[in-house]
């Protein structure tokens, strides 16, 4: 017996060794060892303990240490929790806590697009091309459709950039930076002057092909169109009248973390310095607390009472895109809208939602048709995190008394507390 046990801990010995090896190369890869404890911070809700229940099972099921949800009911703020499965001595994940939201970001541009058309500095059918003042690299001509591309086919994904058939510029720095002979780290202006160069996959407004790069330069017609920095203009317009003023734009280094923002992890990717974070701004590089979030989620619910857009801008940001006729049109089938993603049921039903994925973190917030807001944040994301989805929903479908208080009061008072680094 005394041979098998040394037997069993020479072969964890060899794991852990080799998943050493495996993270080495990786500059950015940060993966959690020895024992953990669970920890739950924020009001408890006697009525909505199933919700901890629910998230303490799909973190402990994942191996996830740092988890945040909030939710609310008909406009309030009826739960926000910060979870915590870490070593004894970790900093607590509180309610309030940072986390990258990634493409979280893209209805908070989409927002902010529609309050330019609100204000008249925009149409949803002005060209890009008439926009943004940047060039080709030398001796490159544009694709003859780049000139037909507008705001509205940027907002549903309808740009005519390909991902899955070319490559996503906003991960591809060092392709840039050789292209143009420009050093690392590019910029905004790098990316989209490579761009400009390079083929569309599809004539814009034809096929809908998810595009980070869309949202990219929809910040940057933000910028030129009201000469404030992307992140300043959001603050302003979008966050600020929501009463919403931690939420900010990310940095891809560890050492240059938010303070409150929590650490990411992954076993096989790099979660620091392998990917530009702050050229992401507009389509996936801001943080945010869950209980931020899910205010500004909540702030459409009541259409004629929004303090960001008007009950006509709300509507075309959850309409169908061109490219689905409301002849066609299937209640319940989903849908891309303008910066969401989209279930109309009919009779002003819909359910509404996006995810976002980055190494170390995966994001999800939701509206649901029965008055119930969601966000979920992880520091870490995996196979299998899209089920947190069905997951959470049908534990608020469980849910038959809802409490009737409203927390936010509450957490604009809470300050987080220091990360590890920050302590």
């Amino acid at each position: 017996m005394l041979w098998l046990n040394r037997q069993f801990q020479f072969i964890d010995t060899i794991k852990i060794i080799v998943l050493l090896i495996m993270c080495a190369p990786l500059t950015g890869c940060y993966v959690l060892t020895g024992p953990r404890v669970w920890h739950e911070t924020g009001p408890e809700v006697a009525e909505l303990s199933v919700f901890d229940e629910t998230m303490k099972d799909f973190m402990l099921s994942k191996k996830v240490s740092a988890g945040s949800l909030a939710i609310t009911h008909h406009g309030k703020l009826v739960f926000a929790r910060g979870y915590t499965w870490s070593k004894a001595d970790s900093p607590v994940t509180e309610p309030i806590s940072l986390f990258r939201i990634a493409s979280l970001s893209k209805p908070i541009t989409s927002a902010g697009i529609l309050k330019l058309v609100e204000y008249n500095q925009l149409s949803l059918d002005d060209k890009v091309i008439d926009i943004l003042p940047f060039g080709t690299p030398d001796g490159q001509i544009p694709d003859p459709n780049l000139g037909k591309v507008t705001i509205l086919h940027l907002l549903e994904h309808l740009g005519g950039w390909d991902r899955d058939k070319a490559f996503d510029p906003m991960f591809a720095d060092k392709k840039i930076s050789k292209a143009l002979g420009s050093p690392l780290p590019v910029t905004q202006a790098d990316i989209i002057t490579f761009m400009n160069g390079q083929p569309l996959q599809y004539r814009p407004g034809t096929k809908y092909a998810y595009s980070n790069y869309g949202y990219c330069l929809l910040g940057r017609v933000i910028e030129q169109k009201t000469g404030m920095s992307y992140e300043d203009y959001i603050k302003r317009i979008v966050l600020s009248p929501l009463g919403i003023t931690k939420m900010q734009i990310g940095h891809s280094n560890r050492e240059d973390r938010a303070p409150g923002e929590v650490t990411y992890e992954s076993k096989s990717e790099s979660v620091y310095g392998s990917f530009n974070l702050e050229n992401m701004d507009s389509h996936g590089g801001w943080l945010a607390s869950a209980p931020d979030l899910v205010r500004f989620t909540a702030a459409f619910d009541d259409a004629s009472n929004c303090p960001i857009l008007s009950a006509a801008s709300i509507d075309t940001m959850f309409s169908l895109p061109a490219t689905i006729t409301r002849e066609k049109y299937k209640p319940g089938d989903y849908y891309y809208a303008r910066g969401w993603e989209v279930r109309d049921y009919g009779d002003g039903r819909r359910n509404t939602w996006h995810t976002g994925s980055l190494p170390g973190c995966y994001t999800f917030m939701a509206r649901w048709s029965n008055g119930v807001n969601c966000v979920v944040l992880f520091n870490k994301r995996g196979p299998g995190f899209d089920k947190i989805d069905p997951i959470l929903s049908k534990t608020a479908r469980s849910i038959s008394t809802w409490p009737e208080y409203d927390l936010s009061p509450e957490m604009l008072k809470m300050k987080a507390g220091p990360t590890e680094s920050q302590k």
